[in-house]
């Protein structure tokens, strides 16, 4: 899937729209992490030393169209200055006479950042109109925001419709990394997936059957598959209406000679919490007034044999409770299992990548995906609309 990038445009004088994920978390008005800002700057700096006029837009939060004064960009726009040495000015709207004016006078190189584009009811609903508005700020549309590229909105996908549309370097980055995982492993290529619910992941469950050769599952949603053995599962999250689709799947994998591994003993408790007395169990025998809220030792053990013993593997969701120190050990180990693969390595989804970073090992990763529900789309071999409207290399 070869786009073209920003390296294949002409950049110099001419106004850029710049999609980028800044939806940076936030705690009383500071940036608690700044790792999406930083992930665009290879992108920005290009711009600006090829002498663009850099116009930046992106979405912070869920205001659903209304104007959320926490949720302005204000933070954003200044720690970016820092990050790039270098003033951002940054705009009290994403349209309008006062925008067209400012943008109109700017200088190469210098670079602006627009008000929250979902202060907009007209973003999410992908509106021509403010499309059309946006794209009449610019030359060029640039998306480097992968993290919303599965959303088919004004900003990320209407745009390209009135201005050539180019991939940015962390777009490009993300398609080659997660392109090769579908087109090109090495073998054997494992696939690591955990999380709450089997229904949040079925579709990529079922399109990476035909492309692993080990499927390890985790956290909540291997509870639904235990129910699919035949085995009680106590006060644990559970789908019993995914139970049907839980037992084709292991059917599928037998049939197809795919290595699928279920936690053999976990951790339980009465409560996810703090405090809370917690014991290993065989996964067969989970008492009926406790919850599995981790992976066990012996289950450890095993999913991290077999990452280790990967040349590809792909990693999206905890194996348990990440969030509560007792039951994070299962997902801590999982992440060491990666950093210990000799081969190519993708991480993906917010908990898997704090684990990552908690434990120290984001460098011994090959790839750390920005997107969470874009990059389990993309492996579900769903178009994304905003990668669709990209343009093709030649």
């Amino acid at each position: 899937m070869a786009k073209k990038t920003i390296r294949d445009a002409q950049v110099r004088d001419k106004r850029c729209f710049v999609r980028v994920d800044f939806n940076v978390p936030m705690k009383n008005g500071a940036i608690t992490d700044d790792s999406r800002i930083r992930a665009a700057l290879p992108t920005i700096e290009y711009l600006i030393s090829h002498g663009a006029k850099v116009i930046l837009a992106s979405h912070l939060g869920r205001p659903k169209g209304q104007v959320v004064p926490e949720l302005r960009m204000d933070p954003v726009a200044h720690r970016l200055s820092e990050l790039l040495g270098k003033k951002v000015v940054k705009l009290n709207d994403c349209v309008g006479p006062e925008v067209v004016a400012y943008v109109s006078g700017m200088s190469p190189g210098s670079v602006v950042l627009l008000e929250n584009v979902r202060f907009y009811p007209g973003e999410e609903k992908n509106d021509p109109g403010l499309a059309k508005a946006m794209a009449d700020l610019a030359d060029i549309f640039v998306n480097d925001a992968f993290g919303t590229a599965h959303r088919a909105h004004a900003s990320t996908a209407g745009i390209a419709a009135y201005i050539p549309a180019y991939a940015g370097f962390l777009m490009e980055k993300e398609i080659a990394a997660l392109g090769k995982l579908l087109e090109d492993p090495e073998r054997p290529f494992t696939a690591l997936i955990g999380g709450a619910k089997v229904s949040d992941k079925l579709a990529v469950l079922k399109n990476l059957l035909d492309k692993v050769d080990n499927l390890l599952i985790g956290g909540g949603m291997a509870n639904t598959f235990l129910m699919a053995q035949g085995y009680g599962v106590g006060k644990s999250l559970a789908e019993p209406s995914m139970v049907g689709e839980a037992r084709e799947i292991l059917d599928k994998a037998a049939k197809k000679g795919c290595k699928l591994l279920l936690p053999v003993d976990v951790v339980v408790a009465a409560a996810p919490e703090t405090g809370v007395p917690a014991k290993v169990v065989p996964a067969s025998e989970i008492p009926e007034d406790m919850m599995a809220l981790d992976i066990g030792p012996e289950t450890r053990k095993a999913f991290s044999a077999v990452v280790e013993g990967s040349k590809t593997a792909f990693w999206n969701g905890p194996m348990g409770v990440f969030e509560v120190e007792t039951f994070r050990g299962g997902t801590l180990e999982m992440a060491a299992a990666l950093a210990g693969v000799d081969g190519f390595t993708v991480v993906g989804g917010g908990d898997s990548l704090s684990a990552v970073e908690m434990s120290g090992l984001s460098e011994k990763i090959s790839h750390l995906s920005t997107g969470g529900g874009a990059s389990l789309e993309f492996l579900e071999g769903r178009e994304l609309p905003g990668v669709a409207v990209l343009l093709d290399k030649d």
